[in-house]
C-alpha cells in the first residue's frame, strides 16, 4: 500500500510538515503502507504553469500520479484568511476530479490560534466531500499552543487509527467462506462476479466507535 502525505507548509522548518510527519508515522505504524511526502511549496511554479498552459510539469505530474494511486491520503494545510491556503487548493484544483473518489483521507491544519480550528469543518471537509473522498471522522488541528500540550498526541493517534482501518479494509483481499449471496445478518453483501465482501461504511464507523 502507498500512503501519500500532502503538506502545504511554506516555511522551513514548518509546523505543517511537522504535523504531517507525526500523522504519517502514527498511520504507518498501523499499516504496511509505504509513505510518500508531497511538499507543495516545491511545486508552486509548476502548479501555476499548469493553470496557464494546461499541462503539468514533470514533478507535478509525478505528485498527481502518486495521489491518484495511493490507498490513503493525509492532507495538511496552514490556515490563511480563515481557510486553507491558496497553494493547497490549487493542487487539488489541478488533480483529476475523480482521482479521490472513494479514497480514505485524513484532513489536518495548523494555525496560530485555536480560534481557527473550525477551518477543518467549514473548509476542508466540504472540499474533500465534494471530491467524493472518504474523510475520516477525526480531523486534527494544531495551534501554536498545542505543541507539547496534552490532547494533540491523542488526536493524532485516533485519526491515524481511523485512516489505517479504512486503508486496510479497502485493500484487503476478498474472503472466500464457501457461502454465496448475502451474509446471515445482512450486514455485508457479496459482489456477484468478483466475490468481494462489501462492508457498509456505517458498519466501519461503528467498529471504530466501539474501540
Amino acid at each position: 500500500m502507498k500512503l501519500v502525505v500532502v503538506s502545504a507548509g511554506l516555511s522551513v522548518p514548518s509546523s505543517t510538515r511537522l504535523l504531517a510527519d507525526r500523522l504519517a508515522a502514527a498511520t504507518a505504524g498501523r499499516t504496511p503502507a509505504r509513505v510518500e511526502v508531497v511538499e507543495l511549496r516545491d511545486l508552486a511554479v509548476e502548479i501555476a504553469h499548469n493553470f496557464t498552459n494546461g499541462f503539468p510539469g514533470r514533478k507535478l505530474a509525478a505528485a498527481l500520479e502518486s495521489g491518484t494511486e495511493a490507498e490513503g491520503l493525509i492532507v495538511v494545510t496552514p490556515v490563511f484568511s480563515a481557510s486553507y491556503s491558496g497553494l493547497f487548493k490549487s493542487f487539488f484544483d489541478v488533480l483529476d476530479p475523480d482521482a479521490l473518489t472513494g479514497k480514505p483521507v485524513l484532513i489536518a491544519a495548523t494555525g496560530g490560534s485555536a480560534r481557527h480550528s473550525l477551518v477543518l469543518e467549514h473548509a476542508l471537509r466540504p472540499l474533500f466531500s465534494y471530491l467524493r473522498a472518504v474523510v475520516v471522522p477525526t480531523a486534527v488541528y494544531a495551534a501554536s499552543e498545542d505543541w507539547g500540550a496534552e490532547g494533540l498526541p491523542e488526536r493524532i493517534e485516533r485519526a491515524a487509527g481511523e485512516l489505517a482501518t479504512l486503508m486496510t479494509g479497502l485493500s484487503a483481499p476478498p474472503k472466500h467462506d464457501g457461502h454465496d449471496g448475502d451474509d446471515r445478518d445482512g450486514s455485508a453483501e457479496k459482489a456477484g462476479d468478483g466475490g468481494f465482501t462489501i462492508v457498509p461504511f456505517a458498519d466501519q464507523l461503528a467498529a471504530l466507535a466501539a474501540r
